[in-house]
């Protein structure tokens, strides 16, 4: 989901949802269960052609689940990139979606809470990339429109880029780069637009504070929690999973922040609650995460030890070559 401009185009009605064509329509109605047949035969390819990041997953997964027999990490794994793959003709399909598609197709667990989006507090919807991520901030702005106010990180690939925003804007919701972001996003929730951010991505050390993912040390943003005080709006952890009958939204009790006299405690334990919503999330579907990150770098660099050894090697050449000119 580059970063060199501070903010994508503005929203215009170019973005608004595009007119019905034989070929968009045909893309849509494809059926999901031949869509994950098609999508299972991609990720067993890339599976079998991609032994660096195979290497990633399988480490990532016993790091995270200690207690799992070898066989069962490897037969994640499997379905790791099974549900990569699907995911991958899964956005092609849903950029084809009519805002009636989105309604039928994607069944709503926690309908209840719906009633804190559609109210006109302001709130902040975390998420990571676990089922299909695109198509929880979808489904958002089918409902809210241009209330939506979503953060994403730019794409170095300008097509795909200026693609992907496209079809993230159709059905009125706004997307502006990650960084510098930081000003927007607090007038968004401060004017009682719903902000919706993936958070599950490694940050910086200079950018993040210490938590713990899966019990590991990790260093994660406080900057969602930051807001949240700062805006006095509450945090709903939202994820979009596959089901056998096609989509599950699964929509989760709002966090409220919690506040002492201490500023600092404050977000540490705000940060937290937010990294252990997302942890409980992946705990009940591992197989449909995104495990390819290199997520444990900062404090356990040894799992990723020919990763970051290649990069250093890179980074070293660079720097001569910069030296000789």
């Amino acid at each position: 989901m580059g970063d060199k401009a501070k903010t994508d185009p503005p929203l215009t009605s170019e973005f608004a949802e595009p007119t019905e064509s034989p070929l968009r329509e045909f893309v849509a109605s494809i059926a999901h269960r031949k869509l994950v047949f098609l999508g299972k035969m991609v990720g067993r390819l890339l599976y079998t052609v991609d032994i660096r990041h195979r290497r990633i997953v399988r480490r990532n997964l016993k790091f995270a689940f200690p207690d799992w027999e070898w066989q069962r990490v490897l037969t994640v794994t499997r379905h790791v990139f099974e549900n990569f793959g699907i995911t991958l003709l899964e956005i092609l399909q849903i950029s084809c979606f009519s805002r009636e598609d989105m309604q039928i197709k994607v069944r709503i667990d926690g309908e209840e809470k719906i009633k804190h989006l559609l109210s006109e507090r302001g709130m902040i919807i975390i998420s990571g990339h676990l089922g299909n991520w695109e198509l929880a901030l979808l489904f958002a702005a089918s409902h809210l429109g241009d209330r939506v106010f979503a953060i994403a990180r730019k794409i170095d690939f300008a097509p795909l880029d200026r693609w992907v925003y496209r079809y993230r804007t159709r059905f009125g919701g706004e997307v502006v780069n990650k960084k510098g972001a930081l000003r927007n996003m607090t007038r968004a929730v401060r004017s009682g637009r719903v902000l919706a951010t993936l958070i599950d991505q490694g940050t910086m050390p200079h950018e993040g504070i210490d938590a713990t993912f899966f019990n590991r040390r990790v260093m994660a943003t406080p900057g969602i929690a930051m807001l949240a005080m700062r805006a006095r709006v509450p945090i709903m952890p939202a994820f979009c999973v596959r089901v056998k009958s096609g989509y599950k939204l699964i929509l989760e009790e709002p966090i409220e922040m919690r506040r002492s006299k201490d500023l600092r405690a404050d977000i540490q334990t705000n940060t937290q609650l937010v990294m252990d919503a997302i942890e409980a999330a992946v705990r009940e579907y591992p197989e449909q995460y995104f495990w390819f990150h290199k997520r444990w770098k900062i404090y356990y660099p040894h799992l990723y030890s020919e990763d970051l050894e290649k990069l250093r090697r890179r980074e070293e050449k660079q720097r001569r070559k910069s030296a000789a000119r």
